[in-house]
Formats: structure tokens, C-alpha cells, sequence
């Protein structure tokens, strides 16, 4: 089984710029993951571009469903900042059918401490593996329907949207 990983930036991928104090790109962390976690899933990986999911457009997010549609693997996993995952797991949703689709974030930057990026990628890989077709998100060591999704902004989790 052959497993398409797209990388879009977000928080996962970001790093501390001791000069500003600010998060910003450099460049992925996504092999890096994949060799520390000692992934032997067969993955191709394609960095679409690096860009905190507040600043994406629709041309961006056309970018990633002409990706996944145009893919030759059925299972795909895509990172993405968590601000606006969720509206693109709607568009993939309602668009990439015949594929298993896990979109995956982090809250705290690969790069940091702590993060939860590790466990986000494990949890995304396993689910891309094992749910029938359909698009997921991966947050939190849970896995959401795309339509039934939410990020709560106080607590700074993914939850089933009520």
C-alpha cells in the first residue's frame, strides 16, 4: 500500500526565529518525522507549499483537492494549519470521492518541545490505513468525520461538532 503524504505547512512545520521571537517556515520537518517515528509505510511525500492556514486562499486549497483528485494512491494524508482545516476537509469532502483522505496538524510546532506533532502524524498514518474512504481530520489521538468536526479555540482541541 502506497501512501501519499502532502505537505502544506502550518504549525507543524514551523520553527522559532530567535531574532523576531516569531514562528515562521524554514522547511519541512515531515521526513524527518517519518524517520524519527521509524516509518516503514511506503510514502511519497510533495511539499505544496509552506503557509499558516489563515493565509491560505482558495487558489490554495483548489491546489490541494487538484492533488488529491489527480493522485494515482487512494490514500492520502495531508498536513495543514488548524485554523482553517476544517473548511478544507469540507472541500475535500464534498469533492475527492473514492479515496481515504486524513488531513493532521499540530498545535505546538514539530521543533518545540512537547509538541504533539509525533503523535498527530502516527495517529493520521494509522487512520489513512484503516477507514473506508472518506475524508477524516486527525487531531487530539482521535480521528473526525470531515462533516462532523470542530476546533474548539478555548480548550485548543478538536472536537465532534454538536
Amino acid at each position: 500500500m502506497k501512501i501519499k503524504l502532502l505537505i502544506t505547512g502550518g504549525t507543524i512545520d514551523k520553527v522559532y526565529n530567535e531574532l523576531t521571537g516569531e514562528l515562521e517556515f524554514d522547511d519541512s520537518h515531515l521526513e524527518k518525522m517519518l524517520k524519527r517515528g521509524r516509518s516503514t509505510l511506503d510514502i511519497s511525500s510533495e511539499i505544496l507549499f509552506l503557509k499558516d492556514s489563515l493565509d491560505m486562499a482558495d487558489e490554495d486549497r483548489e491546489l490541494i483537492l487538484s492533488k488529491c483528485l489527480s493522485s494515482t494512491e487512494d490514500k492520502i494524508v495531508i498536513t495543514h494549519g488548524t485554523d482553517t482545516m476544517v473548511e478544507t476537509a469540507k472541500l475535500l469532502g464534498d469533492q475527492a470521492k473514492g479515496k481515504t483522505i486524513v488531513l493532521f496538524g499540530s498545535m505546538i510546532p514539530y521543533s518545540v518541545n512537547n509538541s504533539d506533532a509525533l503523535f498527530n502524524l502516527g495517529v493520521a498514518l494509522s487512520a489513512v490505513q484503516n477507514k473506508k474512504q472518506g475524508v477524516y481530520i486527525a487531531m487530539n489521538g482521535q480521528i473526525f468525520d470531515f462533516d462532523k468536526v470542530e476546533k474548539n479555540k478555548k480548550l485548543g482541541i478538536f472536537q465532534t461538532r454538536e
